[in-house]
Formats: C-alpha cells, structure tokens, sequence
C-alpha cells in the first residue's frame, strides 16, 4: 500500500466517457450540447472528461438529444459526493474492520471524537470550498464512524495535542462542549485518551498518525498530508511509525492526569 494522490471519482470519469460517447454516435457537437444544455464548449468538456461533476442538467438534455431513453440520466444515482476524500479510502476502510486503533494527531481533534459543531466549524473551513450536499454528506459519514467506538471489543487509544485542545474552531461554548465530549467518550473502558502538552522536540511534531491492527493482527500505519494520504503494510515502515508512535505516548500526560489537563481547560473557558 502506498500513497495514493487525489483524482476526479471514477463514477465522473466513466458517467463523463458515457455521454461522449452518446453523443458522438448521434452525431451531435459540444457546442449543440452545451447550447441546449446553457453549458460553455470548456465545462461540457470537463464534464466529460471527468474533471468535473457531470450536472443533472447535462444528462437529463444529453439523454433526451442522444435518444439514450433514461440510460444516461440513470448515472444520477451515481454521482453522489463522496463519502470520504479519495485519497483516504483505504484507511476508511481498514479503520471499519480495525480491532486496535492507536492514533496521535497535534493538530485537530481525531475525527472520531469529534462533535458535530467541530466537523462543521472544520469542513465549512476547507478550500477550494466544498457544495452544500458534498459537506452534508462528509458529516453524515464522519458521524457514521463514531459507531466504531461503541464495539466494546475494540480498542482506541487516541494522544491528542495541546494545540488541538486549546484551539477554538467555533465559539467558546462549542469548544467546550468538545472538550467535555472528549472527557465523555474517554470514560468508555474500551477508549484510552492522553493529551500532549506543547513544549520540547519530539517525533509528533512532525505530522499525524494513526496505527491500525487487523482481526487477523496485520498492522497498518496512516499518515495523511493535506494532499495525499499513505497507507503502509510494509514491516519497515511499519515499525517506524509504531516506534514514534510509542515515543509520543510515553511524553504524553496519563490517562487520569489527561482527564484532569482537558478538564481544567473546559473549566477555563
């Protein structure tokens, strides 16, 4: 498993190769597409190139001036947003069948401990800016996952960084009732949760981390950029990310001392 860059979803790119070819067979240009559709000769293009979502516009005029009788306009159901981003599928998927979860993030609370008010303060944030149906569909997701934490024959460990639980994503009353959904899950027997105080070097500063161990006890390890996300199955790589993993959580608070450091900062607020 390697690291995987960000493409246009393949359900654009075959829907986009579809009416193309729909329309070349009956023998109509893009400039008559586009006309009809209220579309520019460069956005029909990207459509059916894949680089852009094909609109229910174009497939319901396509399907009716290609005679295609509903067949390009059944593609609708297939260009939903996207759950999660490409390039995180794999370790969504690795993650929904994890029964050890180790992670460390600096930065941002684990998307798994996440309240609502913070997935939204987060996705209402991203750029290029995401449509109103793509951002609904991300926080249904993200909410989705949190059912992981209910398998009481899984474990999570999650170090947290100072930074993550100090900075106010939303207002001050949202930031709080994170930190105390954060103390709320940490008292699940199965949910380990030890936060990172901001001083001194150590391997953490260098990004993220999540650690991963199958039914079948093979490990994984996740590291994500803003661009690309890596999953790695190979024993070296592996084995590094598990040794700066440990190193971090052995400088991180206890569990009790934790408790006591996140609650002091709801209590500050």
């Amino acid at each position: 498993m390697t690291g995987e860059t960000s493409q246009p979803p393949m359900a654009w790119r075959y829907c986009g190769n579809q009416i193309k070819l729909w329309r070349t067979q009956a023998g109509i240009s893009r400039d008559e597409l586009g006309k009809e559709a209220g579309y520019e000769y460069e956005s029909v293009k990207s459509m059916e190139q894949g680089r852009r979502k094909p609109t229910l516009r174009l497939l319901e005029v396509a399907d009716e001036m290609c005679s295609a009788r509903g067949l390009l306009l059944a593609a609708q159901d297939y260009l939903k947003p996207e759950k999660f981003p490409l390039r995180t599928h794999g370790f969504m998927a690795a993650e929904a069948e994890a029964i050890v979860i180790s992670s460390y993030q600096p930065l941002l609370i684990p998307g798994l401990l996440q309240t609502e008010e913070t997935m939204r303060a987060l996705f209402d944030t991203h750029w290029p800016p995401m449509n109103d149906e793509t951002l609904e569909e991300r926080v249904a997701a993200r909410l989705a996952r949190q059912s992981l934490l209910s398998k009481q024959t899984r474990a999570f460990s999650f170090v947290i960084g100072e930074a993550a639980l100090r900075n106010r994503l939303d207002h001050a009353e949202a930031h709080k009732r994170q930190l105390l959904h954060i103390l709320a899950v940490g008292q699940q027997r199965n949910v380990t949760i030890q936060a990172m105080e901001a001083e001194g070097a150590h391997p953490g500063l260098n990004g993220s981390m999540v650690l991963l161990e199958t039914a079948e006890h093979e490990h994984l390890a996740y590291v994500e950029g803003q661009e690309a996300g890596a999953l790695y199955a190979d024993p070296e790589t592996v084995s590094a990310v598990t040794q700066r993993h440990a190193l971090i959580a052995r400088r991180a608070l206890g569990p009790k001392e934790s408790v006591h450091f996140i609650r002091a900062l709801a209590e500050e607020i």
